[in-house]
Formats: structure tokens, sequence, C-alpha cells
């Protein structure tokens, strides 16, 4: 008896032994969450530290970039002009910046200008090197130009061009004249992002939300990973309705994630230099936010769980956020955004920084 009860025991180790050797019984690998973004543009960053400022947090001086990294913020927006009047946001500083984010255990989100100098909906000025090319030659120069800042700063997000609501390298990439010549600028840049840094997610820029729409149904031909979307309530409307309403069509027509590219809000209507600043009227606030240090964070703090509750809505970028009054009180060639930025007039971090956590 003994030995047929051995021999039962084997025979059902060797069974069960079997069973867990089977891959069809191994439990499915789940699948990883999405990142949601939580994004801060820091491109001021080095202009600003280079004429003495030093950030504080909790009242003791501390790199910019570790307060934000240890805020929970994820990713830093960083402008790129081809050839700045100095060196202030050109390949070499934006490198640089690009090499201490990374050190920092953040990562690098690229906002390509593909100009000399500010690109929005109005202004989107060829670089001086190219105002002469043809346009065989201009998509080239965008190709050579793109492998360049790929093999450069190896970014985590590439935008095509900032603010590009009628198109990008006027008049040549002017969408609603060359509407044709705009989709092949775009898809230049696109396929050369795809061939050279596979694993970098590609971004098309809108400002606002009005008229969305109509553009991403302009571009759906071109290949890219996300929506980004300025939205200030200052220029947008102060409707949060609105902006989910607006994620969430963009996400389910074209099949994208939306992340808030641009937004930003005033701690104070106060002021700390003598540079005109853009938001200062208490008309131009959301009633339910007051300028107030609380105030500016439950704004961030609604407009990202307004993004969350979209099943496309995949982070927002804070602008401006190290742009602080740092010319000092009599200057008036500062900062006109101090009252909105993550440190406050004492330079000391603000409690909007809360919002950047993964919760």
């Amino acid at each position: 008896m003994k030995k047929i009860l051995i021999l039962l025991i084997l025979v059902l180790c060797s069974c069960s032994s079997s069973d867990n050797n089977n891959p069809t019984n191994t439990s499915p690998t789940p699948t990883p969450t999405q990142e949601f973004i939580r994004g801060a543009d820091m491109s001021y960053l080095p202009l600003i530290e280079s004429e003495g400022t030093i950030y504080k947090h909790n009242n003791q001086a501390e790199n910019a970039l570790i307060t934000l990294k240890n805020a929970g913020c994820n990713y830093i927006r960083i402008r790129l002009w081809k050839d700045p009047a100095d060196v202030h946001s050109g390949l070499a500083e934006v490198k640089a910046l690009a090499t201490r984010v990374t050190q920092a255990g953040m990562k690098v989100w690229l906002t390509v200008h593909y100009s000399d100098t500010w690109a929005d909906p109005g202004s989107q000025t060829k670089p001086v090197a190219w105002q002469n090319l043809s346009f065989s030659d201009l998509k080239l120069a965008v190709a050579s130009y793109t492998t360049t800042v790929l093999n450069e700063i190896h970014p985590d997000i590439f935008q095509i061009g900032n603010e590009i609501n009628d198109g990008l390298l006027f008049p040549d990439g002017k969408l609603s004249t060359n509407q044709s010549q705009c989709l092949q600028i775009l898809q230049t840049a696109s396929s050369t992002i795809r061939t050279v840094s596979p694993s970098t997610k590609i971004m098309i820029h809108y400002a606002g939300t009005d008229g969305s729409d109509y553009f991403f149904d302009k571009i759906k031909t071109i290949d890219y990973d996300l929506i980004g979307l300025s939205y200030y309530p200052l220029y947008h409307g102060k409707n949060l309705v609105t902006v989910q309403n607006t994620i969430n069509t963009l996400g389910q027509l074209y099949n994208k994630n939306v992340v808030i590219a641009e937004t930003a809000y005033p701690f104070t209507l106060g002021f700390n230099d003598y540079t005109n600043n853009v938001f200062g009227l208490s008309s131009q606030l959301i009633p339910a936010f007051p300028a107030t240090n609380d105030g500016q964070k439950a704004f961030l703090s609604s407009l990202k769980n307004t993004i969350s509750q979209n099943l496309k809505g995949r982070g927002f970028c804070y602008w401006g956020s190290e742009w602080v009054a740092f010319r000092g009180p009599t200057s008036t060639n500062g900062s006109p955004w101090e009252n909105q930025s993550l440190w406050d007039f004492n330079l000391n971090s603000l409690p909007v920084l809360d919002v950047f956590n993964s919760n």
C-alpha cells in the first residue's frame, strides 16, 4: 500500500510540475498603463541662471530642476530656435539643458520652432539661412536640420513647430494658402523622426480650442502621435468644459492622445518688476480661481482632472514656469510673467507644485 501511495504522489507532483511549465497556464503579462505627462516649460532657465538668480524650495536654495523632479514633474519642455540672435534657445544651450534634464531623471520634450525666433499662430518666419531656398531645397533643409537635432539631443517628444494653426515656415508652408506644401513639410519632418529616432513621440501643436477640429482634419494624413493644445483662460476662454469636450472630440476623431501643451495661471495680480505683465486684471480671471497661491493651485488641479477624465487625455505642461522677475524690481526688460510662474516673488516654490504629483 505504501508503494502505491508513493507512486500516486510522484505522479501528482509530476503533473503539477508539468502544468507549471506550460506557457498556456502562466498569467498574462499586465499591459503597462500609458504615461500621464506632467510637464513644465523651462526654456528660460539658462538665461535666468546666467544672471545670478537662485531658485528656492522651502526657503532654501535648490536647483529648480530638482525641485520639479521631486514634486513629480516627469517632462521638461524646451524651445529650440535654429540660429537665434544670441546663444539663448540655440542648439548648444538646448543640448546642455536637455542633458541636465535627463541627469535629473526627467524626460525631454523639444519644441522645434523651425525659426530663428518665436513662432506662433501669427508669426512663422523661416530661418534666415533658409530664406532663399527653393521649396525642394527647403524640404531637404528641414530633413537635415531635424536629423541633426535628433542626433544631438535625443528628445523623448519632438514637437514639429510651435502653435502651427496656419502652418509653419511662411509663406511656403502656410496652411491656408499652401496646404499641399504645408503637409509636405510636416511629413518630411515626421518621416525623418521615424527613421532617425523611432522611439521618439511626435507632437503637432495647435493654439486654443476654437477651430482645432478643422485644423487636425486638414493634417490627418500626417504620421504623428500626440495632439498638443495651448489653453490659457486669458486667450482661449474660461470654460473647462469646453476644454474637456475638445479633448474628447479630437481624441475620438483622430485616435490620438491629447496633451495641454501650454497653460498658466496667476498666483497674484501684483508685479515684481516694471515690465508690464500679460495677466493683470481681475476680469481676466476664472471666477472660481482667484489670483492667490491656492487659486493658482486649484486651477491647475482642476485642469489636470479635466484632462485625466478623458480616455485620450494624456497630460499637461505649465508654460513660463521659471520666468520670474530675474532682473530686479526696477527692470523694464524683465518678466511679463512673474505672477504666473511656479516660484513666488521671493523665488520660493509655490503650492501649485503639489499638482505635479502622480496621483
